[in-house]
């Protein structure tokens, strides 16, 4: 499955990607004590949602601008973040998660960015050009054992790649492992497309093995039965997420489940630990 992050900016996966990134390093930052936040798999940062690649989907109609036209008021961080970037009401440029992170930054905290694609690290590091991010050119699962553990005492790593490779998950699943054995108590955040459930079901199956105790998952699934062949939607799975977090979860998911349902379908976000 490609996921090219331009032709899906704004969609519902980002909705509950960013809004639940947003409450996440906002829980972390409860103490003082600094962050180093590390994305992965970058992109560019920014996204025209009137380019031609978000055009060509249109997934954006589905996903923020709904959130903007929902009046929730626990969507609000999520908005705001998207506000941020621009200067019209209705937003015609969408943050990808370097530029949500930067947002979140305090003095004390960092931020790694990394990506392969040379046309995309390009892009990115014009958008990021006035934030303190370091942004590399490397191989997303060499960069993040290669960072571990980071100088700072707490951290956040963010999982996102397009999915184009079939060993996209092997490789996942082995780079966790070897991360987690490096770094126990950090904190990871990995993104996933749904849309057969056989081999999510066996990937889950193989990350169950690997004995994480605090492995979180969330699930966002768009249609009440799923539509073979396509996008059903997407998920987190969330390592050592903290307590305020988890304590928050629950009525920050039913509003994004309300204001990302699909015509005709009241849909589904779920969540429970890998183990149990």
């Amino acid at each position: 499955m490609n996921y090219r992050h331009s032709f899906h900016a704004g969609n519902s996966a980002d909705v509950v990607k960013h809004s639940l990134l947003i409450a996440l390093v906002r829980a972390l930052q409860h103490k003082q004590s600094a962050l180093t936040l590390i994305d992965t798999h970058a992109g560019c940062g920014l996204y025209d949602l009137n380019g031609e690649d978000a055009q060509r989907t249109g997934e954006a109609t589905q996903g923020v601008l709904r959130a903007f036209a929902d009046p929730n008021p626990l969507l609000d961080d999520y908005r705001a973040a998207v506000k941020a970037v621009n200067v019209e009401a209705e937003p015609q440029l969408y943050p990808g998660s370097p530029q949500i992170l930067a947002q979140l930054l305090r003095p004390q905290d960092f931020l790694i960015l990394n990506e392969k694609h040379p046309d995309d690290v390009y892009t990115l590091r014009g958008v990021m050009r006035d934030t303190s991010a370091a942004v590399h050119e490397r191989d997303a699962y060499e960069l993040w054992l290669a960072m571990l553990p980071p100088r700072t005492p707490r951290g956040v790593v963010v999982v996102d790649p397009p999915y184009e490779k079939l060993d996209e998950r092997a490789r996942i699943t082995a780079t966790l492992s070897a991360a987690y054995r490096k770094w126990a108590h950090g904190v990871t955040v990995i993104w996933y497309p749904l849309k057969d459930r056989a081999t999510h079901w066996q990937w889950k199956q193989q990350l169950r093995k690997l004995g994480i105790p605090k492995l979180l998952w969330v699930e966002h699934w768009l249609y009440d039965s799923d539509q073979p062949g396509i996008y059903n939607g997407a998920g987190l799975y969330i390592v050592n997420p903290p307590y305020a977090f988890t304590q928050a979860l629950p009525p920050l998911l039913e509003a994004l489940r309300a204001a990302l349902a699909p015509e005709g379908h009241r849909g589904e976000i779920a969540t429970d630990w890998l183990g149990d």
